[in-house]
């Protein structure tokens, strides 16, 4: 056997010693989980579930870290700038990720100062309406729209927020004045459009369809390109008459760049088992979620791909931040 040879399988048997060890090891404190936005929402709701059963597969407390404003950058920044020993993950929503740097000077790159883990879940959003609304249908919204340029109000969370981003979309694709009307998160619009002081909203699914089958606010249509099967009787925009209409909502798991390729694959293979358990999909599924467990090369590829498609639309629109 050549030296060269030798010292190959010597650096492989150190690589599968260091493997193992770091699988054996890791991890053996708590780990924080940073989400940017507060309790109550869609993101805490399903970071909090994956917190407790990946607590429960790695037999360490998932301590929860809601570190919100400015549109989730606090949290990111928080991940982008922790030490990379996989001690401090994000859960982190699409717009911190590929909307914000259209928006935003940021302190990171959402691209070099992450590794990602995996996708976790995506959600259409739901146009609802007061039950006051004339318009049974998108059809009918949009006339009405016509009909009272300026008059009618959404909804929004913040800069480049989902309810944001979807009703300056459906703006640019209806062609219609609708007056946008901010606020601090998705949960703290809903008094006011049960109210009726704000006519529609284009909300997560887990926040509304309560409120939906429940009979206090009226759903119109969903975002995404295929129906939900939580609600498979919603039209989706697509299908109302804007073709390709897409603006859905995606959580996934990140870690800071330079986390040890062998942590990322623990944390990678203990969210795919826990997105397999039959009692998270039916919890995920009722919350009108569908799952992803992508791989981080494939969540890596959504990033990149995803974040010149909104850039064009908040240069379009004219999104400012607030």
């Amino acid at each position: 056997m050549t030296r060269i040879s030798r010292l190959v399988l010597g650096l492989l048997a150190l690589l599968v010693a260091g493997s193992a060890a770091a699988q054996t090891t890791y991890p053996d404190k708590p780990i924080r989980m940073v989400v940017g936005f507060p309790p109550g929402g869609a993101p805490d709701t399903v970071a909090r579930l994956i917190g407790q059963k990946l607590s429960e597969a790695l037999g360490q407390p998932i301590v929860m870290d809601n570190a919100t404003g400015a549109g989730g950058n606090i949290a990111t920044e928080r991940v982008a700038k922790a030490p990379p020993d996989g001690y401090t993950l994000g859960f982190m929503v699409n717009g911190q990720l590929v909307i914000n740097p259209s928006l935003y000077k940021l302190p990171y790159d959402p691209v070099k100062d992450f590794v990602p883990i995996s996708q976790v879940a995506v959600t259409s959003s739901i146009l609802v309406v007061h039950n006051a609304v004339p318009a049974k249908n998108v059809k009918e919204l949009v006339a009405l729209a016509k009909a009272q340029p300026g008059g009618l109000t959404f909804a929004a969370s913040g800069s480049g927020s989902s309810p944001q981003i979807a009703g300056a979309l459906f703006k640019t694709r209806a062609g219609i004045d609708i007056r946008e009307v901010p606020y601090k998160g998705a949960p703290s619009a809903i008094p006011d459009l049960l109210g009726g002081r704000v006519t529609m909203m284009f909300s997560p699914a887990s926040i509304v369809l309560p409120l939906v089958r429940d009979g206090k606010l009226r759903a119109l249509a969903v975002t995404s390109l295929k129906r939900s099967s939580a609600a498979p009787e919603l039209p989706t925009i697509d299908e109302s008459g804007y073709p390709g209409f897409e603006a859905t909502v995606w959580f996934g798991l990140l870690a800071p760049a330079r986390t040890p390729t062998m942590i990322v694959g623990k944390l990678h293979l203990e969210i795919v088992k826990v997105l397999a358990r039959a009692d998270v999909r039916a919890k995920l599924a009722d919350l009108g979620f569908e799952i992803i467990g992508n791989s981080p090369d494939e969540f890596a590829a959504v990033i990149k791909s995803e974040t010149p498609k909104w850039a064009k639309l908040i240069k379009e629109s004219g999104i400012k931040p607030d």
